[in-house]
């Protein structure tokens, strides 16, 4: 299965998390390698839309919030740059929705 179109990408997880120079588990380092930055979010999302819908979801496993999905492939930077990754994504139990929840280096 495909993660669909309609899928949900909250801002605050772009413009907040990935995006925002941490002490542990810091991506916004990973994410500048292909031109991902405070200054460009809309582009890391499109980004992560499209690896999204690209490739096969793969099910991992189902809790009270929904069923968790896994898609493994390549975001595509501004500078031409590829970044190969895990994105990690929930499909919501309330209206069977899917909304991104993290991207891990691959």
């Amino acid at each position: 299965m495909r993660v669909p179109e309609d899928l949900i990408i909250p801002d605050a997880k772009v413009t907040q998390y990935l995006l925002v120079q941490k002490a542990r588990n810091d991506k916004s380092r990973f994410l500048a390698q292909a031109g991902f930055t405070r200054e460009n979010p809309e582009a890391l999302r499109f980004a992560i839309q499209t690896q999204a819908m690209d490739k096969e979801a793969i099910k991992e496993k189902s809790n009270e919030y929904g069923t968790f999905y896994q898609v493994e492939g390549e975001l595509v930077g501004v500078n031409g740059i590829s970044l190969s990754v895990v994105t990690v994504w929930l499909q919501r139990q309330i209206d069977g929705k899917f909304q991104f929840v993290t991207l891990k280096p691959n």
